[in-house]
């Protein structure tokens, strides 16, 4: 790398408190090293986990923060022992740019579950570093944290796969949810569920969209493919789907009720959580133990099964539904994004924003 060992200047945007107002921020990138990458930006996918980092929702995230986990961009440098990519690859970065490399997780291929993760913004770097993420125009990212974007996918489109996409996809894989005719549910029609539904269904999956109202039903059949839709709270609906599901994936970010489906489960049935919820989740242990019923958690997924997402939904032609915005509309849309005023995932056009205006200049 030119400057390998050196710090680098980036401009971003940040949040400065929990109001979580995000306004254009300067800071320098941590060191460079001889396994890194530099990247300048291209789009960064919003994710409604930057809500809660940017509200200080979970009482720990530290500030200045520039957000952002759906990083795409273009290798401008690279370190000396930099052996995966070259100058010019469009790349992505995801949640995590950081792990130990020695505990079980990491050893198995599974880093996004090492106990020392580093995120890739609101967090600390080896050096002491702060981490920020993608709404800015460049990063600094090791290469073990770094993917190709396959050659003829839009880079727009390929943002919310390294988070919303891989979050669906790794818990199908993991949990052996891949077959063809198995009957899954998709619960929350937001950036996750939308990505649940088109992957489940380029699986072969039998797919029933469960969400709170019927506003999404036309868009969730027609638009997405989903086979069923099916209003939570109408009683009756979810009675027709007792006993009938293979597995549901819960993307909801908020409290809600874990029994009603669970009923929805077959024998061995799984129920897969994925929200980011900050006040306990309750439910009575007959539904599980009488049908061997399984509550699980997935947190993303690994770099290799990252990899494996991006070229599946490039066999298969599948895309996001997404809608494009300039880095001055972010705090608009944070607010759209926390009313589910979006269809289905916000992507910050970066490379086409004005970051230099007003940019603040910090000593970080």
């Amino acid at each position: 790398m030119g400057s390998e060992g050196g710090e680098k200047k980036a401009l971003g945007w940040a949040a400065r408190d929990p109001s979580g107002v995000l306004a254009p921020y300067s800071y320098t990138l941590r060191s460079t090293g001889a396994d890194d990458v530099y990247i300048k930006v291209i789009c960064c996918g919003i994710c409604h986990t930057d809500i809660h980092q940017i509200k200080n929702d979970l009482g720990m995230s530290n500030y200045p923060m520039v957000p952002g986990h759906e990083v795409v961009g273009e290798v401008v440098e690279v370190g000396s022992d930099v052996s995966k990519f070259t100058v010019g690859d469009v790349v992505g970065v995801g949640v995590i740019v950081g792990c130990c490399g020695s505990c079980k997780p990491c050893s198995s291929e599974l880093e996004q579950y090492c106990n020392k993760r580093i995120w890739s913004y609101n967090d600390v770097y080896t050096d002491g570093k702060p981490t920020q993420g993608g709404f800015a125009d460049t990063m600094i990212v090791n290469q073990k944290f770094v993917v190709k974007i396959p050659e003829g996918m839009a880079v727009e489109q390929a943002a919310p796969l390294l988070c919303a996409g891989v979050t669906v996809y790794s818990p199908l894989s993991h949990f052996g949810l891949m077959a063809s005719g198995l009957k899954g549910g998709i619960l929350g029609l937001g950036g996750v569920g939308h990505m649940g539904v088109k992957i489940a269904k380029a699986m072969g999956h039998h797919v029933t969209v469960i969400s709170s109202s019927d506003k999404k039903k036309e868009e969730a059949m027609e638009h997405l493919g989903a086979d069923d839709y099916v209003v939570s709270s109408d009683p009756a609906e979810m009675q027709r789907l007792t006993d009938t599901l293979d597995y549901i994936i819960d993307t909801v970010p908020v409290f809600h009720p874990l029994e009603p489906y669970l009923a929805c489960l077959k024998l061995d049935g799984k129920l897969i959580l994925m929200g980011v919820i900050n006040t306990p989740l309750q439910f009575l242990t007959p539904l599980v133990i009488l049908g061997r019923k399984v509550i699980s958690g997935s947190f993303i997924g690994s770099i290799k099964e990252t990899e494996e997402v991006l070229a599946f939904c490039k066999e298969k032609g599948l895309t996001s539904t997404i809608e494009t915005v300039k880095i001055d509309e972010l705090n608009t849309a944070f607010e759209r994004l926390s009313k589910n005023d979006v269809r289905y995932r916000f992507v910050v056009d970066v490379a086409g924003s004005n970051l230099v205006e007003e940019a603040a200049t910090t000593t970080n």
